[in-house]
Parts: C-alpha cells; structure tokens; sequence
C-alpha cells in the first residue's frame, strides 16, 4: 500500500503545489493542451524546500520485518532460500573470477558486492519473457535466469563455448534464449534501446516489458534524458532500474547532482518513481512486482531507484581506496550487506543454519573453481565465425577482408599457432 500511495502522490503534485503559491487569478490554455494556473505574486520552487523521496523498506539491517510491514505477497522460505543461494553464487563467482583477473589468466572483471539484493530482487519479480537490458553489472539477473557458471567461464575467456564469439570483453553476457541484451561498453546507450524495445511490445500488444539497468552514473550521460523523455512521451512499457550505489567510478554522488538522487528527475518526464532501500532483497522485489503491475496496467513507464553500495571497487582497473576510507567500505560491509541481512531473517525463522550456510558456501566455490578450469582449458573460436552473423549472407567486402586475413596467416604461419 505505501508503495502504491507513494507512486501514486507523485502524479498530482504539481496542483496541490500550485496551491501553495498564493491567491490563483484564473488559468490559461496552452500548446499540447496544457492548463496552467495563473498567481499574483512571484514564488521561487526551489528544490531545498521539497520533502526528501522516502525510501521503502520491508526488512532493517538486523534482518527484522519492520514495524508496520509484512512479508510480501509470493515471498516464502523457498522463492528466499532460492534468492539466498543465488546471492551465495554470485558472491562466489565474483571473488573466485576477481583473483583469476588479479592472476593475470583473465583480462578483465567487475564485481556485484554489496548490490546482490536489487539483483535477485528485482530479477525474482520480473517475468521470463521481460527484455533486460543491463549496465555491466547485473550478473546475477542473468544467472537467476538460468545462465550456467559454464557459459560464464566461457564468456570472460572468449573461448569457443563464448555465446559472444570471443568478440567481447569479458562481463559484457548476452543471451538471446533468456531474453537479456548484450552488454556493451558505452554508458548509457542501453537506456534509448530499452524505451524502443518496450514501444515495439506495445505496437506488437505483447504482454511484456522492457527493464533497463543503469548506475546513477550512467543518470548524467545525455541518453537518460532522452530515453525517460522518448518513454514517457510513447507511453513505453519499460521499467528503468536505478542502482544508486553511492559511486559513478571515483566520482561521489555529491559531486555528481545537486537534486533529490534520480528519483526526483521523473516527475518532470511526467514518470511515476519509487525509492526503494537496495540492500533490503524483499523491498527491492515488492517494489519491482509492483511497477510491473504499474506499466502494464496504466501503459506508461516507472522509474524506480534503488539505495544501495557498492562494497567492491568499480572494476579490476579500479583502486577504490583511493578515493574512499577503508573504514567507510568496512561499515557498510558490517551494518548493510543484503546477504548479511537475508541469511540473518532466515536463521530467525528456521528456514537456515550456519551449517547449510558453510556447505553451501564451499560448494559454490568448487562449482566456480570447476567451471573456471574448464574454460581456462577450451579453445579459442575459429577464425571464420569473425565474419558471421552480422549478415545473412557475407557481403563483398567482408568476403574480401577474410581472404587478406588467410593470406596473412598463410605468409607468417608462425605467428598463428594451429591457424588461429
């Protein structure tokens, strides 16, 4: 109910605010039919004097249903054991894969630590058959769609099991099967996609969404405005997914914007947004399912933003103590980790032990271990598939440039090891 009152508020703001100013003197019509009162005397809206958006919450850092709050509808000890275990994997297979890059036998890796909550919450509360387009770090969305620790091994190796061809730097998954666009690198550009994805569904009337990922970083990129503006002018049925982590690389929110986080930002596209407490797996879900209902039922886009931390560095290419006190990372670590929060509400229902906890951690590394060695140990893609799948059909030119490659490696053989 607070979710849907709060959603709900933002849309009849701007007359309530009106009211406020000081005596109306009439009302004018304007281009697009656009009403707008009239008042006698000058008043400055300036952002300092709004209420701060509220974050919603279901459950404390002491894994606690907080007071006036209650589980909600479709969460039970299996859909939380499932979550949980997830979380347990991803955790693994990011520190397991962080080291593999420290040890120089990958290129490259980013971690999900401290944000595995809006991850397996938002994913559990989305339908299969919703498009993802994802940032770069929301791993664990596609490993709660069936994505294997195999095909993930097989992707930061660029190996011949690669879905991607080895064309990709690792991190960068796709799968057309479990409907999660690829990821690319620059910022932003998902956002503009996922609005036209989402139009498409309502042209084509499926009963689908589009759900677009992005850091609050990724806010300040020129795609975001014109993606919540395309949206929310098209009545697209997306749902754009704010992680508010609290760093876009080195750069602190308070150096990134002066305003309310992202939320504030959709009132003035005319989008209904909630804030939601990131770390809190079943706020993150409740929410979620509830701007599904939102989009689909009132045909117009939902903005949530999720507050959350980002506990590890932006990526191995990152040193984050640098620009952040060791003690900071500590304290969030101690007092917000989702996992801590989840694993401690399920110890006080019964539904988990320390125990299950310690056997469930060691065989998740193993797994992750296993499948790492046995990428590490496959091949690369052969030659030729760098020339498929753009076209149906090699263009002349790509046929062209295929022959100069073979030529190339036929004069220097020695330099291409078993022809590749």
């Amino acid at each position: 109910m607070a979710v849907r009152l709060f959603a709900k508020s933002l849309t009849s703001r701007a007359p309530r605010t009106a009211r406020l100013f000081s005596t109306t003197v009439g009302q004018g019509e304007f281009p697009g039919g656009q009403t707008v009162p009239y008042v006698n005397k000058i008043h400055v809206l300036d952002p300092k004097d709004n209420e701060i958006i509220p974050a919603y919450r279901v459950m404390d850092q002491q894994g606690k249903i907080v007071p006036g709050a209650s589980l909600p509808e479709g969460i039970d000890e299996e859909l939380t054991v499932e979550m949980y275990k997830h979380m347990i994997r991803l955790n693994s297979m990011d520190n397991v894969f962080y080291d593999a890059q420290r040890q120089g036998r990958i290129s490259f890796y980013m971690t999900a630590f401290g944000e595995e909550g809006t991850l397996f919450g938002s994913a559990a509360a989305i339908k299969p058959r919703d498009m993802v387009f994802a940032q770069y770090r929301e791993a664990g969305v596609l490993m709660w769609r069936g994505f294997t620790l195999d095909q993930f091994a097989n992707q930061l190796f660029s190996n011949e099991g690669d879905l991607g061809k080895g064309r990709q730097m690792p991190v960068h998954y796709g799968s057309r099967e479990l409907n999660y666009q690829t990821v690319s690198s620059p910022l932003a550009t998902q956002l503009p996609q996922a609005a036209g994805a989402a139009y498409g569904f309502k042209l084509a009337k499926e009963d689908r969404i589009a759900i677009c990922y992005f850091g609050e970083g990724a806010a300040s990129e020129g795609d975001f405005h014109a993606a919540l503006n395309i949206a929310a002018t098209r009545e697209c049925p997306v749902l754009y997914f704010a992680r508010n982590n609290g760093y876009a690389i080195s750069t602190p929110v308070k150096d990134q914007f002066r305003g309310d986080g992202i939320a504030s930002r959709g009132a003035g596209y005319g989008i209904p947004v909630i804030r939601v407490d990131g770390n809190d797996i079943f706020a993150v879900y409740e929410v979620t399912k509830k701007a599904r209902e939102m989009i689909l039922s009132e045909g117009r886009p939902v903005l949530i933003e999720t507050m959350s931390y980002r506990q590890g560095h932006h990526s191995t290419s990152d040193d984050s103590t640098r620009y952040r006190e060791v003690s900071e990372i500590k304290h969030w670590k101690d007092t917000n980790c989702p996992m801590n929060r989840l694993k401690l509400f399920m110890m006080d229902k019964g539904w988990w032990t320390e125990e299950r906890d310690i056997a469930l951690k060691d065989i998740e590394r193993t797994n992750v271990l296993t499948a790492l060695t046995k990428a590490e140990a496959r091949g690369i893609p052969e030659l030729h598939t760098m020339f498929e799948d753009v076209y149906a059909e090699k263009t002349p030119n790509l046929i062209e440039q295929e022959q100069e490659m073979l030529q190339h490696i036929a004069k220097y053989p020695e330099h291409y090891e078993g022809g590749h």
